[in-house]
């Protein structure tokens, strides 16, 4: 049964889609597409070439590159996708001038979890922040981009970045208000505290978040209250990040505080 589902966060349309019966006719799109194949073999034309895309295959996409697209048989066929505009992409890896994937279709296993990594955070509506952060992660990868800091300035911004992150820790991470403040893109900041700090912001607002959840549960001996104070969702999703840092959750540890 042929199925297509899309959902959109951090500028990024992801597509989850299922082949049998159904074939695109010849098309392009204005952005840049990055898919993986999870089951079948994806078969379609590009600039007049038969291309294959077994299983685990990445297949990469120029803009406005045209292309059909089938299952090879009737196997069918499981794949998902990202639609990337070219003006966050550029503006990611700091390019001006249009860039190109030389390869239609490559087997890396990096690649291809760094896509699904993204996917899977956008279907799951997942924080942005966090999907901004597998974004850059992605093109850096798909691009080797690694770009200089200038260390004395950087430091300074990334000590505000983090004042801001724990003046804020109750709220959703919202970077475009902490870029606006260091005059910095958000990419440009992500991958600068990365750099300083070998952690992302997402990574490290969620740190402080259980941070603060274990000194409210050491001081007042409520668990309840440390969830709602920190900005968790519900106390399943503290202990899961808790446990992630101590190796036991948030419920267990206040049991052995008394």
């Amino acid at each position: 049964m042929d199925k297509f589902i899309y959902k959109k966060s951090a500028g990024v349309t992801a597509l989850s889609a299922s082949l049998s019966d159904f074939k695109y006719k010849k098309h392009s799109h204005q952005e840049y597409a990055v898919g993986v194949t999870l089951r079948g073999i994806q078969e379609y034309t590009l600039d007049g070439s038969l291309q294959l895309s077994y299983q685990n295959g990445v297949m990469l996409f120029n803009p406005e590159q045209a292309h059909d697209g089938m299952a090879h048989n009737e196997v069918g066929l499981d794949y998902v996708m990202l639609y990337i505009e070219p003006q966050l992409l550029l503006e990611i890896i700091e390019k001006k001038d249009i860039v190109r994937f030389t390869t239609p279709i490559v087997y890396d296993y990096s690649i291809e979890q760094k896509i699904l990594n993204l996917s899977n955070a956008i279907f799951s509506e997942k924080d942005e922040a966090l999907c901004s952060e597998l974004l850059l992660s992605l093109t850096d990868r798909l691009f080797q981009t690694n770009l200089s800091t200038d260390d004395k300035k950087d430091n300074v911004l990334v000590s505000k970045a983090k004042d801001m992150i724990h003046s804020n820790l109750e709220h959703v991470l919202k970077l475009e208000e902490i870029c606006k403040e260091l005059n910095l893109s958000k990419f440009q900041f992500i991958r600068l505290f990365n750099a300083h700090t070998g952690i992302s912001p997402y990574q490290y607002f969620l740190n402080c978040k259980v941070e603060r959840a274990k000194q409210l549960i050491e001081k007042n001996k409520d668990i309840y209250s440390a969830v709602a104070a920190c900005g968790f969702v519900d106390l399943t999703h503290l202990n899961k990040h808790f446990k992630s840092m101590y190796g036991t959750t948030a419920f267990e540890y206040m049991s052995y505080l008394k």
